[in-house]
């Protein structure tokens, strides 16, 4: 059965994207502890993270660097506060999520 990332990669549950490429997707989660929380995930399915070949392996990694400096650009963190994952979690609306991921998107 394909996981939740699988089915969201193949466009059976919607997402709000930020970047895609090849072998990658990024998009923001939907129960977000901050303003732009992104996922970055392969579009490999592997059932761990590490089962993934090293090539790949770093090749996230870049790819999540790049996502990580558009979001810097688009919504800066200003204290470790700001991605405290035992904080409760936001809650925005389609049009809300929608919109920061055009910012982050747009990023320069």
């Amino acid at each position: 059965m394909a996981t939740i990332f699988t089915r969201i990669i193949q466009g059976e549950i919607p997402c709000h994207k930020i970047a895609e490429n090849d072998k990658f997707i990024a998009f923001l989660d939907i129960t977000p502890v901050a303003k732009g929380h992104t996922l970055v995930v392969p579009k490999q399915e592997v059932d761990y993270f590490f089962d993934l070949e090293n090539d790949l392996l770093a090749e996230i990694n870049v790819f999540a660097k790049e996502v990580a400096v558009k979001l810097q650009r688009a919504i800066p963190l200003n204290t470790m506060a700001d991605i405290n994952f035992s904080a409760e979690r936001l809650k925005f609306t389609q049009d809300e999520l929608a919109a920061i991921a055009a910012s982050v998107r747009d990023a320069q």
